[in-house]
Order: structure tokens, then sequence, then C-alpha cells
């Protein structure tokens, strides 16, 4: 399992934080805790990864915004906030809205058809990624740390348990969340 964490967990990384980040960012801190992987490049590889998903979201939202958000009623109920929220302080919306649960990929579809100049959002999409990416990997890697402090000697099998723990309890979600539309 070391080997595989090793070998796979950048790309998992990359992948994770691209289409929506936080659980598999966290997972990727407590990896780095571990020694599996580097935190530094966990953490480059989530900017990267964060910033160019929003961007390409963003780009959906500019071309298709309006139909594409019309297929989901839950996100149509939250577009009139978080366009007031854009009027008002784009800025920092377009670097908190990473922040916000549940709008992580809505978010900037809906700031994409709300026409915000490109390199507006390139610029502190950017901003927020640096702020957001250490944030949820350090997160993950003082929790990693924790736990192995307070589990001592199951390390290899702690890890093993917690991830597929956690995964579990992702795939779980989404599950419910998919039978839900």
């Amino acid at each position: 399992m070391d080997d595989v964490i090793a070998h796979l967990g950048y790309g998992v990384v990359f992948v994770g934080t691209f289409l929506e980040g936080e659980s598999i960012l966290v997972l990727g801190g407590v990896a780095a805790a571990y020694g599996y992987l580097s935190f530094p490049v966990v953490v480059a590889i989530a900017i990267l990864g964060g910033f160019l998903g929003d961007q390409l979201f963003f780009f959906v939202g500019r071309r298709y915004g309006d139909r594409v958000l019309a297929r989901f009623p839950s996100v149509s109920a939250k577009v009139p906030r978080v366009q007031a929220l854009l009027r008002r302080w784009d800025i920092l919306a377009v670097i908190l809205i990473r922040f916000l649960y549940g709008l992580r990929i809505a978010g900037p579809i809906v700031i994409g058809s709300c026409r915000i100049a490109p390199w507006r959002l390139a610029l502190f999409n950017f901003i927020g990624a640096l702020i957001w990416a250490p944030l949820v990997a350090g997160i993950g890697y003082v929790a990693g740390q924790a736990l192995d402090d307070w589990v001592g000697r199951l390390r290899h099998l702690e890890i093993l348990v917690l991830m597929v723990a956690v995964l579990g309890a992702v795939a779980w979600w989404f599950v419910i969340e998919w039978r839900r539309r």
C-alpha cells in the first residue's frame, strides 16, 4: 500500500483538487505527514489543480452558464446569492468561493455566467488557491501527525484504515447526493 500511495498520490491529489478538493487534499496532507508524499509538492499540486479546475468551470459558466445552471435546481437556488455577493465584493467572493461548501464547482460556473473579466478571475482565483491549498493540506498534515502520536506503532495499518474510511465516507456521501437528484 505504501508504494501505491507514493506512486499514485500526487495524481490523485491533482485530480481531486481539480474536481472538488477538500477531502482528497486532507488525505494528501495525511500522506505527507506519514512520509509517503512531500508536503510542499502536495501543496503545489493542489494549487495547480484547484486553480485549473476553477478556471475550467469559469469558462464553462461563461459559455454555457445559464443552460448548465438550469439543469441543477439545487445550485440554481443559490445563484442569486452568489451573484449578489459578486456584485458587491467580487474580489473577496472569487478568493473565498472555494471555501464555501457546495459551491466549489458551481461557484466558478456562476462567476462565469456573471461575465467577470477572465484576467480578474485568474488573478484572484490564484490568490485563493495560494491560501486554500496549504491551509487544507496543513489540516491533514497536523491531523496525520496527531493520529500518529495517538496510535503509535500501528502506523501502517492506521493510514490504510483511515484512508479507506474517509474514501468510503466520501463515496457514501456521493451516492446519497446522486440519489437525491
